[in-house]
């Protein structure tokens, strides 16, 4: 299960939500005004918090915290979002079933297979279900996570509830990548796309909530690429932490390695099944904060470095390389990206990556 924050699966309110307001405003502005649609697909990249949205937005729609006085001043003014911001209140007898996942109004469809989502996993769980009134909420809604690995017959079976669905249906899709699903499927839905939230936000959620030092949380916000969840799971993660100081072991003493060494030290990212996009990213960020701290001249430690706890070794690097030296080892970590995508052999990319980074 996905999230982009740390709390308890199915816990959390819009508050809770980092860096994706216009996503939330849309369905906040759903419920207050009473134009739920029949189905929304949410689409963001894994660990964005589609997830965590879903479960927050049924859990609204099936609070029972002030409804009826809701929808009472809603017809007297026009209410502001904070108003709303009690639903789900997270207290009331429906949002507590709904966070313990036994709410009988919101369904999960689930799939046995992993990479595919059957016309059986949705004629058994959506098509052959919906008909059936609710039970106890207002709605009855239907989360399909990983909605694109529904093959071309599950998505024609969702097509035809989709085209004529009850009144109370709500059917929320959540998907990687929405260009994987049928068009007549997107066009029936009010599709919300996460964006990538600001470096700074990720920063200051991770140093507020999860309490991790402001050192660890400028990497790991760096790293996140906009993505929060992915922020937080950079903030526990012990492998993540190994392959850093083997990193920066490495490139602190690039100059001064043998050919041999140089291999060894490529063998090691397979080995230890280091990721490579982030492996060449930590690479990236030691030479941007090597030109950084160059620019910077004596006041170094001032400058907006990531590494700030090697200001040291940096002080050294930018000493020991010219900005053209700088400026071309950059060149070589994207020219390194770019051919370890295109396949191109793996050791030799990554040796010739680091001879370049040797050479200076």
């Amino acid at each position: 299960m996905e999230t982009n924050m740390n709390t308890e699966p199915g816990c959390g309110t819009w508050n809770d939500v980092v860096g994706l307001t216009q996503l939330t405003d849309n369905l906040q502005n759903a419920i207050k005004h009473n134009k739920i649609s029949h189905a929304y697909l949410i689409q963001g990249e894994k660990l964005s918090g589609k997830r965590m949205i879903a479960d927050i937005f049924a859990r609204a729609l099936q609070c029972e915290a002030g409804k009826e006085q809701l929808a009472y001043q809603a017809t007297l003014f026009d209410a502001p979002a904070e108003f709303l911001g009690s639903r789900p209140c997270n207290q009331c007898r429906a949002c507590k079933q709904a966070m313990n996942r036994n709410h009988p109004d919101i369904i999960y469809v689930t799939h046995e297979k992993p990479n595919v989502i059957s016309v059986d996993n949705i004629r058994q769980q959506v098509n052959g279900d919906i008909d059936i009134k609710p039970y106890s909420g207002e709605y009855k809604i239907y989360i399909i996570d990983e909605a694109e690995k529904m093959n071309v017959q599950a998505q024609n079976a969702l097509l035809k509830t989709l085209e004529e669905p009850p009144a109370y249906a709500v059917i929320l899709l959540l998907a990687t990548r929405a260009e994987a699903m049928l068009q007549t499927i997107l066009s029936r839905c009010v599709v919300l796309n996460t964006k990538p939230v600001p470096e700074d936000l990720i920063k200051n959620y991770l140093m507020q909530k999860v309490q991790i030092p402001d050192y660890r949380a400028s990497i790991c916000a760096s790293f996140a690429r906009g993505n929060v969840g992915r922020a937080i799971e950079l903030a526990s993660s012990e492998v993540f932490d190994h392959m850093k100081s083997s990193v920066l072991g490495l490139l602190k003493h690039i100059t001064d390695l043998e050919i041999n060494q140089i291999a060894a030290e490529v063998k090691k990212i397979t080995e230890e099944k280091f990721d490579t996009n982030d492996y060449l990213d930590l690479c990236f960020i030691w030479y941007r904060d090597v030109l950084l701290y160059k620019a910077c001249g004596d006041s170094g430690s001032q400058c907006p470095i990531i590494f700030k706890e090697e200001s040291a070794d940096l002080a050294s690097a930018a000493r020991y390389y010219s900005y053209d030296a700088i400026e071309k080892i950059i060149h070589a970590i994207d020219r390194a990206r770019s051919r370890i995508a295109a396949y191109v052999n793996f050791d030799l990319t990554m040796e010739l990556m680091f001879l370049d980074m040797k050479a200076g």
